[in-house]
C-alpha cells in the first residue's frame, strides 16, 4: 500500500510513548498480564490514533510475547526503510556546534561521494578539540585535531624509544 513511511512514523510514536510511560511499558512486558489483556489495552489506547495495520502488528507482537522487542524492531525497520529510500544516516561530531548550512554542505559532499542521500546529526564533544569526526554506518572519517595529535604522539614515542 506504499505506506512504509507512515507505518514507521506510527511505530516510532509507539516506541516513544512506551519509553516515556514506564507503567505502560511494564504492563506490556509483564508475564503476569495475559495476552488478551495486552491486546485489549493496545486497542483501547491506540484505536483511532494508529492505522489498523499497526494495531494488528502490535497485537501479533503481544500474541508472540515480543512486545519487549518493540524498540529493536523500530531500529531495524528504520535501517530497512533507509535502504529502500537510499538514505545513509550518520553523526558528525565537532567541538562546537555546526551551523545548519555547514551541516547541509557536508551532507551534500558526502551524498555525492556515497551516491546516497546522507542525513547527518551534529553532536558536540569538546574532547575532539577541533575538526570533524563523521560516522556513517560502520565507516568513520576522522579529521579531528585530537586524532592528529594522537598520531603525532605515537610517531614521537616510536622515535624516542
Amino acid at each position: 500500500t506504499d505506506s512504509t513511511d507512515k507505518l514507521y512514523g506510527e511505530l516510532k510514536a509507539v516506541v516513544d510513548i512506551v519509553k516515556e510511560n514506564k507503567d505502560f511499558s511494564n504492563i506490556l512486558r509483564s508475564p503476569l498480564v495475559s495476552k488478551e489483556e495486552k491486546k485489549d489495552l493496545i486497542t483501547k489506547v491506540f484505536d483511532g490514533k494508529l492505522s489498523q495495520n499497526m494495531i494488528n502488528f502490535l497485537k501479533i507482537l503481544a500474541d508472540k510475547d515480543r512486545l519487549a522487542l518493540l524498540a529493536d524492531i523500530e531500529k531495524d525497520f528504520k535501517v530497512l526503510l533507509n535502504e529502500k529510500n537510499n538514505i545513509l544516516e550518520g553523526i558528525v561530531i565537532t567541538a562546537v556546534p555546526m551551523k545548519e548550512e555547514e551541516v547541509k554542505e557536508l551532507q551534500t559532499k558526502l551524498s555525492a561521494k556515497y551516491n546516497k542521500t546522507v542525513v547527518l546529526e551534529n553532536e558536540v564533544d569538546k574532547s575532539v578539540l577541533g575538526g570533524v569526526l563523521v560516522r556513517l554506518g560502520n565507516e568513520e572519517i576522522d579529521g579531528t585535531v585530537k586524532n592528529r595529535l594522537d598520531k603525532m604522539k605515537e610517531q614521537l614515542s616510536q622515535v624516542i624509544s
